[in-house]
């Protein structure tokens, strides 16, 4: 079966190399980027074609007639788009026989849209999925082929969600690509009364607010943790990364019930704990080129 890839992210790296291993799949594309001011988990995989001689088509600017036409050239029986940050066209979904496999990380038709890992573990939800679908033009929003629900815990952050999303995939893609192959493939329509669309994340939604809750402000630090660009405070009128921190239950609440959210309650060499709108919050990895001392405010 041939295949053209489309992808410019680290999961999708990971998943080109399993999809290039499938003994049913010939690669005969793929479609890639050599830059990206908005993905903190960019990965060109122009290197991975050049060195396996795969053709490569590099998009710049989202110019999707052009990618068509190239696409069309190449005759695919089928598209992997696997992060990817544009919708694609009905003049590129028409092309390959067998449709475009597209994938998303939750559990859909819920929580479609944007930053589904950050949004996943910045609302602190306790499961998520790992859902490949044949892409239609909508946004998430076509008929899933597989999909494998997998736990959040409270200790996930960012990279080790990705993980486990990573591994959930690989597996996901050996079978379905099987079933395509066979014919046997079976589609579930989504049911789209059911769905939600997350919004776009701005700058402003990665600021620490300390009136939030401990485990809030927790759930936000771990949600743009590596790979991604990281929660911030104000300190000094300047933002400053933090990177992780835990809920620090150490506290008696009557102790601290009367103190201000942001204040400094305990400043050690590398760690600080802060008072929040509810309990402590103990900032364990961060930028601060001079660490706030006891009894200031953030």
């Amino acid at each position: 079966m041939k295949a053209v890839f489309i992808g410019c992210v680290e999961f999708s790296r990971f998943l080109l190399e399993r999809v290039s291993l499938l003994p049913d799949i010939k690669l005969v594309g793929i479609v890639t980027r050599e830059e990206s001011s908005f993905h903190g988990d960019f990965c060109s995989l122009a290197p991975f074609a050049s060195y396996h001689a795969i053709p490569c088509f590099i998009d710049k600017g989202n110019k999707q007639q052009e990618m068509a036409s190239w696409i069309r050239v190449l005759n695919p029986d089928v598209i992997y788009c696997f992060g990817w940050p544009y919708l694609l066209g009905r003049e590129i979904l028409v092309v390959p026989r067998l449709g475009v496999v597209g994938y998303h990380p939750t559990k859909l038709p819920r929580n479609r849209g944007r930053h589904p890992i950050i949004w996943t573990l910045a609302l602190g939800l306790a499961e998520t999925s790992s859902t490949f679908f044949m892409m239609d033009e909508g946004a998430d929003s076509g008929d899933i082929i597989s999909q494998e629900m997998l736990p959040v815990l409270n200790s996930d952050d960012a990279a080790s969600l990705y993980e486990k999303l990573k591994m959930a995939a690989s597996q996901q893609v050996t079978k379905f690509t099987s079933e395509l192959v066979s014919g046997m493939i079976e589609r579930i329509p989504q049911d789209h009364d059911k769905a939600n669309t997350w919004r776009k994340r701005s700058k402003k939604d990665g600021e620490i607010d300390w009136r939030m809750p401990a485990q809030g402000i927790y759930n936000l630090i771990r949600a743009l943790a590596k790979p991604y660009v990281g929660a911030h405070c104000l300190s000094q009128g300047r933002n400053v990364k933090v990177w992780q921190a835990v809920v620090a239950d150490d506290w008696g609440e009557s102790s601290i019930s009367h103190l201000e959210p942001g204040k400094v309650l305990r400043s050690g060499e590398s760690v600080l704990d802060v008072k929040c709108g509810i309990g402590v919050l103990r900032i364990l990895q961060h930028e601060f080129e001079y660490m706030p001392k006891e009894g200031e405010y953030l």
